[in-house]
């Protein structure tokens, strides 16, 4: 099973710099290990105030209890606090790797379909929102696709040369009529998984 997991670090104040550079050296290293044993998946930054130092992880276990296992073991987890999001399969997700060029997006779908529309319309639009995440995985831009806990929402993870060109790509969805989406940038972290491999 897959993971989000947002990690929010508080240094406690009066920490030597030397402690965190420490923590820091002995996290990334960490972080290797579990990208090599299949646990860390992806790792990246979100936009933050300054001051905040918060990564979003994508994580896979087997169950909750062995990620909690995956999480106490990162020598960070001292000072931080983390946010799960359990990730269930999306029968859109082309579950492709990280592109090598453009900013990668995390958008977060909620589809609320009006009162009244005919089954039929329902059905038709699914149909034409599939074919279009086909379209775009294999232009690049749909990387993966989940479903999140709730009713009618999903996690994208998007690639884009610029948020102008994600917006439009979103706009194009068949289901946009019907949508309301959060789109955050992000940036690449320097232990993410997939940096190794590119």
């Amino acid at each position: 099973m897959e993971y989000l997991v947002t990690m929010t670090t508080h240094v406690p104040d009066g920490t030597p710099d030397q402690a965190v550079d420490d923590i820091r050296a002995r996290e990334a290293a960490h972080s290797r290990e579990l990208a090599a044993a299949g646990h860390l998946l992806r790792l990246w930054r979100p936009p933050l105030r300054p001051g905040e130092w918060r990564s979003l992880g994508l994580f896979a276990a087997a169950d909750g209890g062995q990620l909690e296992e995956v999480l106490a073991s990162m020598p960070l987890r001292v000072w931080r606090t983390d946010e799960v999001t359990p990730l269930a399969p999306h029968p859109n997700d082309p579950a492709l790797a990280a592109g090598n060029a453009g900013t990668e997006f995390l958008t977060t779908f909620s589809i609320s379909v009006p009162e009244g529309t005919p089954a039929q319309a329902v059905d038709d639009t699914e149909a034409r929102e599939a074919r279009r995440a086909k379209e775009l995985a294999g232009q690049g831009h749909l990387l993966r696709l989940w479903r999140l806990p709730g009713e009618s929402r999903a996690l994208g993870l998007w690639n884009a040369g610029n948020p102008a060109e994600m917006q439009a790509i979103l706009k194009s969805l068949p289901l946009d009529p019907w949508m309301t989406v959060e789109t955050a940038p992000l940036s690449r972290h320097p232990s993410d998984p997939a940096m190794a491999v590119s």
